[in-house]
């Protein structure tokens, strides 16, 4: 193991991420009263230019009515891209008049680390200025062909970073990829085109304390696609995948969630290799597998996972 580790800078639990137009006041309230465990509230792709300013607004009334942690939700706040004249005015807005009620940033369209650094100066500068205690995450959305150039640059970003997003719809228009359809699979490639992709931002975000979030699946009629979609996903290591259909929630929960008979065994490794480290062993044998050091460690990310789902129904 090398001496340069960097551990998980924030544990959150996010297996669903529901995507809400902050222009659509119903659907915010919907959402959270949804089984979700993050909503984003979208002021970015979701509004179009007219609705943009009272979008904003309803999102900042939305986070101080609603008690979003009260109901076992991460909430955040998807600003506009750094290119817009809206974002200065969406970090500004948000970070004054919610600043200690907004738990992350979803940043779109991040291409080299500069553009967290000019979000994570204002941030800085509102909490100094408002003085709030609640510090405010930033997480990235890596979906151009610069931001996966610069993947592993942007997640070795300091400060307020805590989770990569995938998306997929603007990486696949970045990438000129023969596709028209949102998160799902083109018949003429040979498997699933968004692998590569996924790998290397997976990759980033593991090296240096990420979580790793899959995006968005547009067909919400398919929910065998969605569910395909999101197995994929969680094989390659990703935590979590985005919901733009409350229909979609569940199907994330189910996926990215443990099963009770993964959970049982993953105690039965870390009990087994206890035993045989009292025995002065390094290995054991369990249900005629050798298990050893490596096996406690993805145990031990079972474990995590399934306790951090207990406690947000206990504080349901």
């Amino acid at each position: 193991m090398s001496h340069t580790l960097h551990p998980l800078r924030q544990q959150r639990l996010q297996r669903s991420e529901l995507a809400v137009p902050a222009s659509n006041p119903t659907m915010i309230d919907k959402a959270a009263e949804s089984p979700a465990d993050f909503v984003f509230l979208d002021l970015e792709d979701a509004v179009a230019p007219p609705e943009k300013l009272q979008a904003r607004k309803n999102a900042i009334q939305a986070l101080n009515d609603i008690d979003w942690a009260g109901k076992g939700k991460t909430v955040s706040v998807r600003i506009n891209g750094l290119d817009t004249q809206y974002m200065y005015r969406d970090v500004v807005d948000v970070m004054e008049q919610a600043g200690d009620r907004v738990h992350t940033l979803l940043v779109p369209k991040v291409g080299v680390p500069a553009d967290l650094y000019m979000v994570e100066a204002m941030v800085n500068q509102a909490e100094q200025a408002c003085g709030l205690t609640t510090r405010v995450g930033l997480e990235a959305l890596i979906e151009t062909a610069l931001g996966m150039a610069n993947v592993e640059a942007i997640a070795q970003f300091g400060g307020r970073l805590e989770a990569l997003h995938f998306g997929v719809a603007d990486y696949a228009a970045s990438m000129r990829a023969r596709t028209v359809n949102i998160g799902g699979l083109n018949p003429d490639y040979p498997g699933d085109q968004w692998h590569a992709s996924i790998t290397r931002m997976v990759i980033a975000c593991r090296a240096y304390g990420l979580r790793a979030i899959d995006g968005p699946f547009g067909d919400f009629s398919d929910p065998e696609g969605y569910m395909a979609g999101a197995r994929r996903a969680a094989a390659l290591g990703c935590e979590g995948k985005w919901a733009i259909h409350p229909s979609q929630i569940d199907m994330a929960n189910e996926v990215f969630s443990p099963p009770e008979a993964e959970i049982s065994k993953a105690h039965r490794i870390i009990e087994e290799l206890k035993t045989a480290e009292a025995a002065g062993k390094g290995a054991a044998s369990l249900d005629g597998k050798m298990i050893d050091a490596a096996s406690e460690k993805m145990a031990q990310n079972v474990i995590d996972v399934a306790n951090a789902i207990a406690a947000k129904a206990a504080a349901e």
